[in-house]
């Protein structure tokens, strides 16, 4: 009897459909007509066990029993679907051989080996287990994963880097949670403090945003911009701005602006009704190629710039465009690029939904299936590829306003895999106008390519500044130009402007944080070890990240801005700095990546980790928390306490 173990029901019911009929549906598994069985797990059916289960004395917080480090680390049955792990003990036994069809990411791999294993599986059985990696559950795609079987060992490294996952999280959240909850109690803070090796940097992600924007002093800056005609006769042709020398760094910030405003004032005088020559000129045309398709995290960012849409709702409505509608390949996806195996489908992908009745319909039929864009990268990918649609036509399928919004996002995501490069001339000339150096820049559109498919903005002639007084590229046109020629600058222009404080956190901005973290790193050598797309958590725990932290009342919103709250900014300020900085836990997902990809082991990752929480544990000890506020405790339902409070995922 060959034995599929689904992560889900969802994902069982998908498999037995592609496998022989008649079949006899239980509640528990399905029984195919030649003998074989496709049962499931409920998600995770097998938890870290608790203190208390290694040691009855370990119930009690207590600060001499920490750190609490498992000689031999033990699961426990989930009490809620231990009927299920008594059936699949049953069915595994019968089996002679099993098929792995947990989701195609680290926890899924994790989540149907880990029972595996707890069932004592025989060494010969298990070393012959088969991987099924199913990422669209339609029929056809069922089929096809189903003929391309891979041996369950060559996932083992994708199943110590969750385990390591799993085990970190315990040691970091159960030891320090303990540790900091037990200091604060004797400050008269009476509540648990929860602490994670990702939410708490998350956390302090956003009270540092907001520490500096209560602390920021708006300061004046000044520009000149020089009104440039092609002689003294003609009209005002385009500006160029000024760029201070060498000479005037005492009188501007570290970003270059000038501060003192007699300085530009005497550029202003200077440069008026003066011959403005053409020192340097660069024409270049630039190529643009389309965007990677979507993971996880680029979509929950662009569905909260576009949607307003926080990372929690977007996932809930991309596991419903998945298993509900199997309309798209599976969400939870670190990945943005596609097998080229997956090209052979890209024609009849595109096919449909150029017949569909939706938006993206005329996009589709101007599609160029023959175009092969930088997306299609077998090397790129590991257990799973980007969010693409599927085979199935949106038609006659009912999607709510979010399912809709999501599912056109990753189709024109997709559909841009088949347009040309976006094309244009790029411009930049240097002016000498009475000694001073003055540019300009300008962007001519020559093929929009790509970016026929995205809203354009109407084009300002005047100069961009975000909201941190730092100017972006001015786009104007320019006439053409030659080196040397010599132009007429009519008259300076003083610009006079604020420095802005940074903005506070929004769905789209925090998400970009956690994704990109290497940035608010402040080790430089953790900084090094880390790549662009090195984050905190991953793309399939972000969106529960967050939620979180709302959930703990750490965090709240107030309109799109995401702020913390009283009790956030005390549990910060109360924490040493290395439990609330991003720079170690960044440096921990990293490593957990290079275990996946056979880059880094299990011991080398878990040892030094251990020794951290014991040396931040013993920090505890020596910190002060008299800074939180007194919070008497109330125990809940009479017998539960903050003692008895599960934090064996304070991740």
């Amino acid at each position: 009897m060959k034995l599929y173990i689904a992560e889900k029901p969802s994902l069982g019911r998908a498999i037995a459909a592609a496998l022989p009929k008649p079949q006899k549906n239980h509640k528990t598994h399905i029984e195919l007509a030649n003998g074989d069985v496709v049962s499931w797990c409920i998600g995770h059916i097998l938890a870290q066990a608790d203190p208390e289960d290694y040691d009855a004395e370990l119930k009690k917080w207590r600060m001499e029993n920490l750190p609490i480090v498992p000689e031999q680390w033990q699961l426990k049955p989930i009490s809620r679907t231990r009927s299920q792990l008594t059936v699949l003990r049953g069915l595994v036994k019968k089996a002679d051989e099993i098929i792995h069809a947990g989701d195609p990411d680290r926890e899924g791999q994790l989540l149907v080996d880990e029972v595996i294993d707890y069932l004592k599986v025989a060494k010969t059985k298990k070393a012959n287990i088969k991987r099924l990696l199913i990422s669209d559950l339609n029929l056809a795609a069922v089929k096809r994963a189903l003929n391309s079987l891979k041996p369950n060992s060559e996932f083992i490294p994708l199943s110590i880097s969750a385990l390591a996952r799993s085990r970190a999280d315990w040691l970091y959240g159960i030891n320090l949670t303990r540790a900091y909850t037990l200091q604060g109690q004797k400050t008269g803070y009476h509540s648990v403090l929860s602490v994670g090796r990702v939410q708490t940097p998350l956390l302090g992600l956003v009270v540092r945003r907001e520490q500096e924007i209560a602390n920021f002093v708006s300061k004046p800056f000044y520009q000149v911009q020089a009104h440039i005609a092609l002689n003294q006769d003609e009209t005002i042709a385009f500006t160029a701005k000024w760029q201070p020398s060498e000479n005037c760094k005492p009188y501007c910030d570290e970003e270059g602006r000038v501060l003192v405003k007699s300085l530009a004032e005497n550029v202003v005088k200077r440069i008026e009704n003066q011959p403005a020559s053409v020192d340097n000129l660069i024409s270049d045309e630039k190529k643009q190629a389309a965007p990677l398709p979507f993971n996880l995290s680029q979509l929950q960012i662009s569905a909260a710039k576009q949607f307003s849409m926080n990372a929690k709702l977007v996932l809930d409505v991309c596991q419903s465009l998945y298993e509900k509608h199997k309309l798209i390949t599976y969400p939870r996806s670190d990945c943005q690029y596609l097998p080229k195996e997956q090209l052979k489908q890209a024609k009849g992908i595109v096919n449909t939904l150029a017949q569909s009745s939706l938006p993206c319909n005329k996009p589709a039929q101007d599609a160029n299936t023959a175009l092969v864009s930088k997306a299609w990268n077998d090397s790129k990918i590991t257990a799973h590829h980007a969010i693409i649609p599927t085979e199935k036509s949106p038609e006659n399928v009912s999607l709510n306003t979010f399912e809709k919004n999501i599912y056109l996002l990753i189709v024109r995501q997709y559909l841009i895999q088949f347009y040309p490069a976006y094309i244009y001339q790029q411009t930049k000339v240097t002016l000498l106008i009475a000694g001073g150096k003055f540019i300009s820049q300008a962007k001519t559109e020559k093929q929009l390519g790509w970016k026929a498919l995205f809203p354009q903005s109407k084009k300002s002639q005047t100069v961009k500044t975000n909201t941190q007084g730092k100017e972006q590229e001015v786009e104007q046109s320019l006439p053409p130009l030659t080196q040397g020629q010599v132009l007429h600058c009519q008259h300076g222009e003083l610009v006079e402007k604020q420095t802005s404080p940074p903005q506070s956190f929004t769905d789209a901005t925090l998400l970009a944080a956690m994704t990109g973290i290497a940035r608010y790193v402040n080790d430089p050598e953790i900084k090094k070890v880390l790549k662009d797309t090195d984050g905190l958590g991953t793309d399939a725990t972000r969106a529960g990240i967050i939620d979180l932290l709302f959930k703990r009342d750490f965090l709240k919103r107030q309109g799109k801005s995401i702020i913390a709250t009283e009790v956030g900014v005390a549990l910060i300020n109360a924490l040493p700095e290395m439990a609330t900085l991003p720079d170690m836990t960044a440096q921990w997902e990293a490593t957990l990546t290079a275990i996946s990809e056979k880059k880094a082991s299990y011991t080398s990752f878990m040892q030094p980790l251990t020794h951290t929480v014991t040396d931040m544990v013993y920090g505890a000890s020596q910190q002060s928390f008299a800074g939180l506020p007194k919070v008497a405790f109330k125990p809940k339902r009479g017998k539960r306490s903050f003692q008895k409070k599960r934090v064996s995922k304070a991740s």
